[in-house]
Formats: structure tokens, C-alpha cells, sequence
């Protein structure tokens, strides 16, 4: 005799702790970066140093405060809005997905922009992160080739592939090479967590 609903129980209930988990190291980031800004504002943008310095070996440690650096709220508002949607989409295969996301995007969109931008410019800005999420989002469905997952990444092309084509072309204060480094990141990641095999499915058990 079987017992197929407490499987699917259990199972929902694991899947509501791991969105759970995702959800709260997000609003844990989100809440870094206008921490970072609030306790930059009262210093008068004295934190915004710290950002990526092109070529420069002592700016490597911007890549990891960079992207909770912004140049005013007006600027961390405008990566708010994307990085929490797509964080969110993100976050919904648990904090250790999220984390793993955050972090390759983090580091190789930082080295990136670290070696192509000018010398000594300094980079900030959660938009390199914005992208990599984005990309990530994009690519992942065709590296599992799960149909929701493509479906998402359509999504995202529908709603921001616009915006994000545009960002890239080259403008004044503005980082292309953030963004181009935070999207080839954020294929890469999508590449290296890719798990397009089917999980086994454990047998149901019989009395």
C-alpha cells in the first residue's frame, strides 16, 4: 500500500523553507547596500573610494564592496527595483543558490571591470549584479533545458532586454564594462550551476 500524499507534503514543505531561505539573504543584501549608502551619505561620499580602481592592485578589494557602494539614493533606487525582481526569481532555489549566483557574478564581472575599464577609474554600483542576474536568468533554462525556466528567461528578455542592450553602449559616468563583465558573469554562472540531469525519483514505500 502506498502513501504518495505525505511525500508531497514533506516536499512542499521543504520547498517553502528553501524560497524562505532565498527570500531572507536577499532582503539581507538589498538591506546592506542602502545601509552602505545611508552610513555614505552622513560621511559626505567618503565610502564611495572604496569602489572598483581600474589596474590599480589596491582597488581589487573594491570587488567585493563595490556593488553595495552607489552614487546616492537616487542611483541604488534605480538598482533596487531590477535587482530585487530578478533576485527574487533567483531566490526561490534556496540561499545556497542565491549565494552561489551572488558570488560568481560578484567576483568575475568585478575582475572584469577591474581589468577592461579605464585606468583608475573608479566603479561602484550594484549594476554589474543586476546583469548577472538578468543573464543568469536568461541562459539557465537552456542549460537545464527546463521549459519553465526558459520561460522565464523570456520573460526577462520581454520586460528588460531593452534597457540592458542599451546600458551596454558606451555613455558618459557610466560603466559598460560593469555591465558587460556582470552579463558574460552571469552566463558563466548559469554554465557552472547547470544541472540539466533528472533527479532520481526516490520510490514510494510500500507496506
Amino acid at each position: 500500500m502506498s502513501y504518495p500524499t505525505p511525500a508531497r507534503r514533506t516536499r512542499g514543505v521543504v520547498d517553502g523553507a528553501k524560497i524562505s531561505s532565498g527570500l531572507k539573504l536577499l532582503v539581507l543584501l538589498v538591506g546592506l547596500m542602502w545601509l552602505s549608502e545611508t552610513v555614505d551619505t552622513a560621511l559626505n561620499g567618503r565610502l564611495d573610494q572604496y569602489g572598483i580602481i581600474a589596474r590599480d592592485p589596491q582597488g581589487l578589494f573594491g570587488i567585493l564592496t563595490a556593488p553595495f557602494l552607489h552614487l546616492g539614493f537616487g542611483h541604488l533606487i534605480s538598482n533596487t527595483l531590477p535587482l530585487v525582481t530578478l533576485g527574487a526569481l533567483i531566490a526561490v532555489s534556496g540561499a545556497m543558490r542565491l549565494f552561489a549566483v551572488t558570488a560568481i557574478v560578484t567576483t568575475l564581472s568585478g575582475l572584469g571591470t577591474w581589468l577592461i575599464s579605464p585606468p583608475h577609474t573608479i566603479t561602484i554600483g550594484a549594476s554589474g549584479l543586476v546583469f548577472g542576474y538578468a543573464a543568469y536568468l536568461i541562459a539557465r533554462g537552456l542549460f537545464n533545458r527546463r521549459l519553465g525556466q526558459v520561460a522565464v528567461g523570456a520573460i526577462v528578455i520581454i520586460v528588460w532586454g531593452s534597457a540592458l542592450l542599451s546600458s551596454l553602449l558606451p555613455q558618459d559616468g557610466i560603466s559598460w564594462q560593469g555591465h558587460l563583465c556582470g552579463g558574460i558573469a552571469g552566463i558563466f554562472a548559469a554554465w557552472v550551476l547547470s544541472d540539466d540531469r533528472p533527479k532520481a525519483i526516490a520510490q514510494r514505500p510500500v507496506i
